[in-house]
Order: C-alpha cells, then structure tokens, then sequence
C-alpha cells in the first residue's frame, strides 16, 4: 500500500514538473481575465461556441475513441516515401510579388502589397509537446524560422499546438512587428517574452486597420482551444484580411457550422479562402470539417479559389495522410471549383488566377 501511493505520488508530482514547463504556456489573470470575463461569448468558466459543439458525435465515447486509436487505425496514416517540397527563397522575393508559402499542415507565409504575414508557424517539426510525440513526415520539415523576413503580421487562430508552436515563437521574436491573435492568447506570448505591446488580442467581429487599403477582421469559427487540462481559456478565430486588391479567408480550425455562410453574405466574394482539410473524424465531426462540408463552407463563403491545409505534415486524425487531398481534388474537380494545391514551398500567386498545380501526393507511398 505505501509503495503504491509512493508511486502514485511520484507519477503526480512528475506530471505537475510537467506541466509547469514554458511550452505549455500562461493561462490568463489579472487584467487580461478580467477582460475576458466580460465577453459574452464568455460563460461558466470558458469560452463557448455560438452553436452547441459537444467534444464528440452522439453516441460516441472517450473509450471509443481510444479504442480506435490502439488498435483500429487506419492504414497509410504516414507517407512511406519522402514528401516532395520546393525550398523558395523568401528572404529574396521581390516587393511586388504577391505569394503564398505553404508550409504543411496549418503553416503558410504570405507577402501582399509588400506586406509580410505568417499565419499559424510550425516550424520545429513537431507538434506536440512530448519529445517523441507527433513529428514531421520526411521532407515536410524545410522551412525554419532562419528562412523568414521579418514579419509585419503573425495570424494565430488558437493555441492548439499544431498551429501555436512554442520553440518557433520564440525563435521568431526579433522578427515580429504585430501579433493578431483570439482573447486570452496573449498571455503565452507574454510568458514567452514577447513585449505587450505587440499584442492585439480580439473577440469575434471585431475590425483592426493596418495600413492604408490593409484590415482584419476577426471572426467566428467551430472549434476548442487549450494546451493542458484545462480547455477554453482563450479563444478560436478565423480571420478576413482585406488588401488593396484582394480579399482573403483564414480558416484556422472549425468544424461545420453558420458562421461560415453569415461571413460569405457580409465579406465575400472571397478571392481565396484557405480551409481545414484533414484530420478529421465521423467520431468529432462538430470541431473539424468533414471532406464533405469543405466545399459546401467554401460555396457559402463564396470563395473564387481554395486552398486546402492542415494536412500533408503531421498524424492528428485516422485516416490514410494522402486521403484529404484525394477525396478534395475528386470534389472539387465534380463541383467544378478552382483548388490551389502547391507543394510545400511552392509559389502560389495569389492574383494568377490561371496558376495550377499537380496533383503531387498521386504515386506516393
């Protein structure tokens, strides 16, 4: 008996060491949750979903999903071969290219008007914060935070650790001249050295000017946040960036949901709108979108163009690594809907609407 609470309290002990370490971030005090408080999407503790978004479809439990994850995985769930991946230059482009970067999953870098933005970075290879946990697929892993300008806007849409990576923050501190991010999430920019003053945190529905013929609008989107024990702290957004010539949709994480056609009748058309496609289940459809909700939610945003991510990098679903980007291909070639695929680094030019791009992942192991 004491032997075992001996252990017991070592195991708890051990995990509270855990925890306490600087990846996993700063839950909001002080002023910060004072703020928050009065939020009214704010209620019992935690922030809500303007839709009733349980963790899991009905009839579906934890021990379900555990069960499938030990032993009915799916096969294929990581490439056998390398990944194929352009390695651009971006500490050369020309001030006048208009591009996009993508860096696999959620990752992406875009220059707009002579304007750098970098939109959820990744770029340690891991996504997770346990050292053998959730790694890179071979050749997916390119880009570093060395690759990277300075950056005069860094999009977080929530602090999952697939898009708000601890070690890349830190290293990408020097670079950054402004952080947009969803209530809350500031204080792990806080924690991890970054000035305050850098910080522009926002609820749902609000606006932000930039510069001249440059805003964001903050909005809605279908998911949770949260990097320990406990969930909801801080918020989930999408994002509208509005340019002098172009009109952008940024995604983040959302399962299915209004929202997205209450942003197509107020901001679109959208020239691009860049969606979740992957790791995605039948067992928590209500917080990721299933491959037949993404071109239904890309029709009522009323999107010219698609661009497909949150894939091709890391293990967070069960499904086979290749299917998001097969199942969205075959839709979209049905629906007859432009989609921007670009391998990893590949220049995508955001006003060439005649660019077009291979079906990569085809032949791959």
């Amino acid at each position: 008996m004491t032997i075992s609470l001996i252990i017991v309290l070592a195991i708890a002990i051990g995990g509270f060491a855990f925890m306490r370490q600087p990846q996993f971030g700063k839950l909001p005090s002080g002023e910060r949750l004072a703020l928050i408080e009065q939020a009214p999407n704010y209620r019992d503790g935690a922030f809500q979903n303007e839709s009733h978004t349980p963790d899991l479809s009905e009839g579906v439990s934890y021990w379900d999903v555990m069960m499938a994850f030990l032993f009915g995985r799916s096969p294929n769930l990581s490439p056998v071969d390398t990944l194929p991946s352009v390695k651009t230059d971006l500490l050369a482009l020309s001030p006048e290219q208009d591009v996009l970067v993508w860096f696999g999953h959620s990752s992406y870098f875009m220059q707009i008007g002579g304007k750098k933005f970098l939109v959820d970075p990744v770029l340690s290879g891991s996504a997770s914060p346990l050292p053998f946990g959730t790694k890179a697929f071979p050749g997916t892993d390119r880009y570093g935070v060395d690759d990277l300008p300075e950056i005069d806007v860094l999009f977080i849409s929530h602090d999952h650790w697939d898009h708000l990576d601890y070690k890349t923050i830190k290293a990408l501190r020097p670079k950054v001249r402004q952080v947009i991010c969803g209530l809350g999430v500031g204080a792990h920019f806080e924690h991890w050295g970054y000035d305050p003053s850098l910080l522009v945190e926002k609820n749902w529905n609000e606006q932000i000017e930039l510069d001249e013929g440059f805003s964001v609008h903050t909005l809605p989107a279908r998911h949770f946040s949260g990097r320990g024990l406990k969930r909801n702290q801080s918020l989930w957004l999408s994002f509208v960036l509005h340019t002098p010539d172009l009109q952008i949709f940024i995604g983040g994480d959302s399962g299915y949901d209004s929202h997205f056609s209450k942003i197509g009748e107020q901001f679109g058309p959208f020239d691009l709108a860049i969606l979740e496609n992957g790791q995605y289940d039948e067992k928590w459809r209500y917080i990721h979108l299933m491959p037949e909700d993404i071109l239904v939610a890309a029709k009522e945003l009323q999107a010219k163009s698609i661009l497909p991510v949150h894939s091709a990098k890391f293990v967070l679903g069960n499904h086979a690594w290749d299917e998001p980007l097969s199942l969205i291909a075959e839709n979209a070639e049905r629906e007859n809907m432009r989609l921007l695929t670009p391998r990893i680094g590949e220049l995508l030019h955001l006003k060439d609407t005649a660019q077009v791009f291979e079906r990569w992942w085809e032949g791959l192991r």
